[in-house]
């Protein structure tokens, strides 16, 4: 049985889609109502979906247009677009939740000067089935996101309200592979010095700092898998 929300089974069936290049850019997907009678669901449930993907950067909604793939620049394909967590796991057909685990509001810091003075820090362990899949440390502008400040994250998990609330422009990723110090492995379960996945990400709006994050996960549970075609030159 899918346990996938339907929003976010819609959305991933248009990823897919873009990603094996069945929609190439600047094609329009199916029309709203087109999308609902394909899935059966209200014009809520597929104006979700794509307001997701906008956020994402994926396709760009346009005003009598429609939705069309979006043109992105070469080097942000599968590993530029910004995954929601939630959605990685529940994709998996595995249940999501998540512990926000620490949350303080403090002063910019010279190794993050985009972000500007006033920075909201938050430590996040997201779950899968229970156990940990992903720690999260993340810290989100109070000048290019002031809303964060009042925002519950014991609720909604920070990336997840971040791709609704505050739609990057651009976005830096940096992919390591590192060691687990003594208060990660604690808080994934692993012995120290266990392989893991690191994701730095950095993402701005018009040019503003809006997060920085960085998301580590045991090396046996986490993957990275894109599809490319030659260009046409």
């Amino acid at each position: 049985m899918d346990r996938q929300p339907l929003h976010r089974r819609i959305a991933a069936d248009i990823e897919r889609r873009i990603a094996t290049g069945d929609w190439r850019p600047g094609r329009r997907i199916p029309t709203e109502a087109e999308l609902m009678a394909e899935y059966d669901c209200a014009r809520m449930t597929v104006s979700r979906a794509l307001s997701d993907l906008a956020a994402r950067g994926l396709v760009v909604r346009r005003r009598r247009a429609g939705t069309v793939v979006a043109h992105p620049p070469v080097h942000s394909s599968a590993l530029v677009a910004i995954p929601d967590i939630q959605a990685e796991v529940e994709g998996r057909g595995l249940a999501y939740s998540h512990r926000l685990t620490a949350r303080r509001i403090r002063a910019g810091h010279e190794d993050h000067p985009a972000l500007g003075d006033r920075l909201i820090e938050l430590e996040t362990l997201h779950l899968a089935d229970g156990l940990p899949f992903v720690l999260e440390r993340r810290l989100i502008s109070l000048d290019a996101a002031p809303e964060a400040e009042a925002a519950d994250f014991t609720v909604q998990a920070p990336g997840s309200w971040l791709l609704a609330h505050t739609p990057w422009t651009e976005a830096e990723h940096r992919i390591s592979a590192v060691a687990a110090d003594r208060e990660t492995a604690a808080a994934l379960g692993l012995t120290p010095g266990a392989a893991c996945l690191r994701l730095e990400r950095r993402t701005w709006r018009d040019g503003r700092g809006v997060t920085w994050a960085s998301q580590i996960s045991p090396g046996a549970a986490y993957d990275l898998v894109a599809r490319f075609s030659p260009t046409k030159g």
